[in-house]
């Protein structure tokens, strides 16, 4: 006797296997599912089923209220379990709510006899307040979205304008005056007070006089070192503060430099 191979399933329906394809289309019960309204939390459902039928938010009916809610929550209760933690404790404030308001109020008028309502009508008045500022940033216009960037080249019409320095030249230059300064290095030990600012304004007033300066010429080797640091930082500082400029006619060329008032 042979024994009969068990064919594989073609497909698996709910874990159940089918071994046959069907002759016609076969749609699952719940392959399709069309959610009419969407609620983004609690109050937002809240909010929708008060805003639909025309309630005062302030005097709300909370057995009308209720009665919806609940009814909402069962049907999601039934088709997304995961989702319904927040709804179900929302209804159970709803529910006590409505309880506080059923029984009979004492005559002493204290703080425990206010309106059990009070708390979630302002939750639901701050909660509307944000959703309709959330609205209005939402319609306003966004680049890439409600319009486009365009970007426009503009000759300029004034003298033709320098090339700028790369970091690369200004690299090469600076490690050149370190190559200077090391064939006249000494061992001399000794400490020297050193001040950016005191450097800054002897380069000002050296190029005061000469109205611009080679870069090299700024340094001095035989000055060691820590001053060539100290005249290079404040190089870079009178740039970013837009003292002096910086310029090259060409790669590779000398690097220039000059008072900023002096391009004017």
């Amino acid at each position: 006797m042979h024994e009969v191979a068990e064919t594989a399933p073609v497909a698996r329906i709910h874990g159940e296997p089918l071994a046959v394809l069907p002759h016609d289309l076969y749609i699952p019960p719940d392959a399709l599912e069309i959610f009419l309204e969407t609620f983004e939390g609690p109050l937002d459902l809240l909010l929708y089923l008060i805003r639909r039928q025309s309630l005062d938010v302030l005097n709300i009916p909370m057995a009308e209220l209720t009665r919806q809610y609940m009814g909402y929550v069962e049907m999601m209760h039934a088709s997304q379990l995961e989702l319904a933690a927040e709804y179900l404790l929302m209804a159970a404030l709803l529910i006590e709510i409505k309880s506080r308001m059923l029984l009979p109020r004492r005559d002493a008028a204290v703080e425990e006899d206010a309106d059990p309502r009070a708390e979630l009508v302002r939750r639901l008045l701050e909660y509307e307040q944000m959703k309709l500022a959330a609205q209005r940033l939402d319609e306003l216009p966004v680049a890439g979205r409600d319009f486009a960037l365009v970007q426009v080249w503009l000759e300029q019409a004034a003298a033709k304008r320098l090339p700028e320095v790369s970091l690369d030249d200004l690299k090469q230059a600076w490690m050149g005056v370190l190559a200077r300064a090391k064939a006249n290095r000494h061992h001399k030990v000794s400490r020297e007070e050193l001040s950016v600012r005191e450097h800054m304004s002897r380069i000002l007033r050296r190029l005061k006089d000469e109205h611009f300066a080679e870069f090299a010429a700024l340094f001095d080797p035989s000055r060691g070192v820590p001053e060539l640091v100290v005249t290079f930082l404040a190089l870079l500082e009178l740039s970013r503060e837009c003292l002096i400029t910086i310029t090259q006619q060409e790669p590779f060329a000398s690097i220039y430099v000059k008072l900023r008032h002096a391009d004017a």
